[in-house]
């Protein structure tokens, strides 16, 4: 299977494709597809990377993808033994070029727009939860209606924006590959301490052509992307391990010393660990 671009498998004359992986993990290779997700997490958790950013899923979460946006999951295996996710996929134009600029459903115009870094929901999931629960046995006809409410609760809910920037050329097999290989790398060894050297060879590249490379796709540095996976990572210890000290979690995520962790931590979440734990 090529890595990029990635083809969602449907009938010819399917507008809109609803799709259930029941899996011990996702399909965790870097791909981008033309049609829009919108996804509810059943079952699982894990890291979920979209354009330049790292993100934490988790079960019952509502996840939207946009048109070519590369992403990846990557399933934690020691917390459930199956991953299991139901999607919709279509596109703007899936049912008819002039479907969605229509006068009654212009009102959905700001979903396709953030839909272009990706969100997730932060409120109104139960709502979207239900029909997501039904869709599997409704006709085609009904399923449209399903999306369309959908649609309609997204626009009403509270998000958050899972990406900052997204490369907007499409990747080569070449380059999807590439950039897998890099990001595979990098979750797989964040608590270890990475080189420059060693991350380019990855890339099978010099230094100096990997650190262009990497910041043209992602807007940021490899070592920014790399404590942003450690951060993600630490967040997701604190939110589960409720017995681990905040110094222990800095320590198993890669970092050197525990003021930098704190630095850092509060840096890319607004509060400090300590802080976010108490949250839960």
């Amino acid at each position: 299977m090529k890595v990029l671009p990635f083809k969602i498998p449907k009938p010819e004359l399917d507008a809109l494709v609803y799709q259930e992986d029941h899996e011990i993990i996702f399909y965790n290779q870097l791909h981008q597809h033309e049609e829009i997700q919108i996804t509810y997490i059943v079952q699982g958790s894990g890291s979920l990377i979209v354009g330049d950013s790292i993100n934490y899923y988790k079960s019952n979460d509502i996840l939207i993808i946009g048109e070519n946006i590369p992403h990846v999951f990557r399933s934690d295996s020691t917390v459930s033994s199956k991953s299991i996710m139901f999607s919709l996929f279509f596109t703007k134009s899936s049912f008819g070029p002039d479907f969605f600029n229509t006068s009654d459903l212009l009102e959905l115009s700001p979903f396709f727009k953030e839909s272009i870094y990706g969100m997730k929901l932060l409120s109104h999931q139960s709502k979207i939860i239900k029909h997501f629960r039904k869709i599997k046995n409704k006709n085609r006809i009904l399923r449209i209606a399903s999306l369309l409410n959908i649609l309609n609760l997204v626009i009403e809910a509270e998000k958050e924006q899972l990406s900052s920037f997204v490369y907007r050329k499409k990747y080569t097999n070449a380059e999807g590959k590439r950039m897998n290989d890099v990001f595979k790398y990098a979750m797989d060894h964040f608590n270890e301490s990475l080189s420059l050297e060693e991350i380019s060879q990855k890339a099978n590249m010099s230094k100096n052509a990997f650190c262009r490379y990497f910041k043209k796709r992602t807007n940021k540095t490899f070592f920014q992307f790399l404590i942003e996976i450690r951060i993600e990572n630490a967040c997701k210890l604190l939110y589960k391990e409720k017995d681990l000290s905040v110094a222990f979690i800095s320590e198993l995520c890669g970092f050197q010393n525990i003021a930098n962790f704190n630095r850092k931590f509060k840096e890319l979440k607004q509060m400090t660990p300590s802080q976010y734990k108490s949250q839960f």
